[in-house]
């Protein structure tokens, strides 16, 4: 199981934060990924500068945008 955190605190929630939780959602059910992907949100992973930030089983990504969700979504989960 993928354990996918998006930041909603206020820059990332400015930034866009919560279009790109309906793009992961989208692109995980596109992918029949929903078995493997458990996607929560959070606040605040401390890189506020390059919101969006989503964490991947511990691992923090910035300067995630609805235009870069699919691109994520397959270099990390679909390889």
């Amino acid at each position: 199981m993928h354990l996918i955190e998006v930041c909603v605190g206020s820059s990332c929630h400015l930034r866009g934060a919560y279009a790109v939780i309906k793009e992961l959602q989208k692109s995980i059910a596109e992918n029949g990924l929903e078995a493997q992907v458990e996607l929560k949100a959070c606040f605040c992973m401390g890189n506020c500068k390059d919101g969006v930030n989503i964490k991947l089983n511990g691992n923090v990504y910035s300067d995630i945008t609805v235009d870069n969700v699919m691109q994520f979504i397959e270099n990390n989960l679909l390889k």
